[in-house]
C-alpha cells in the first residue's frame, strides 16, 4: 500500500487548505485512513480518520467543526478540508492507512502500518 500526501502550504489565520492523500496498491474496503500531524516539539498527533467500509469519521476535539475528512472512492483519494485555520494548526501533516483499525486504536499512530510522506502546513497569525 502506498500513500501520497499533498496540498500543504502557507496560509493566513482564518484561511483554508485542502490536503489530499492518494491511496494505491491494495483493496481498501476494509481499511481506515487517518490524518496525523507533527511539530518538532510534539509527538505525532491524531487529527481525523475515515473508515472505508462505512464512511464513518472521527476527529480530535481541537479540529471538530473546522476540519472535514472525506473520500473520493472512484479516485482512491482521501481529503482533509481544513477551514478556519489557526497558527496552532501549523505542522507537518501525514496520512496513514491500515486494515486493522478499530474504534479503540483509530487515534494511535502506532496502529497504522502504512504512511505517506508529510506535507507542511504553516498558518501565519
Amino acid at each position: 500500500v502506498q500513500l501520497q500526501a499533498s496540498g500543504g502550504g502557507l496560509v493566513q489565520a482564518g484561511g483554508s487548505l485542502r490536503l489530499s492523500c492518494a491511496v494505491s496498491g491494495g483493496t481498501f474496503r476494509t481499511y481506515s485512513v487517518g490524518w496525523f500531524r507533527q511539530t518538532p516539539s510534539k509527538e505525532r498527533e491524531f487529527v481525523a480518520s475515515f473508515k472505508w467500509s462505512d464512511s464513518s469519521t472521527y476527529y480530535t476535539d481541537s479540529v471538530k467543526g473546522r476540519f472535514t475528512i472525506s473520500r473520493d472512492k472512484s479516485k482512491n483519494m482521501v481529503y482533509l478540508q481544513m477551514n478556519s485555520l489557526k497558527p496552532e494548526d501549523t505542522a507537518v501533516y501525514y496520512c496513514a492507512a491500515d486494515r486493522n483499525i478499530i474504534t479503540s486504536t483509530r487515534t494511535l499512530a502506532i496502529a497504522y502500518d502504512y504512511w505517506g510522506q508529510g506535507t507542511q502546513v504553516t498558518v501565519s497569525s
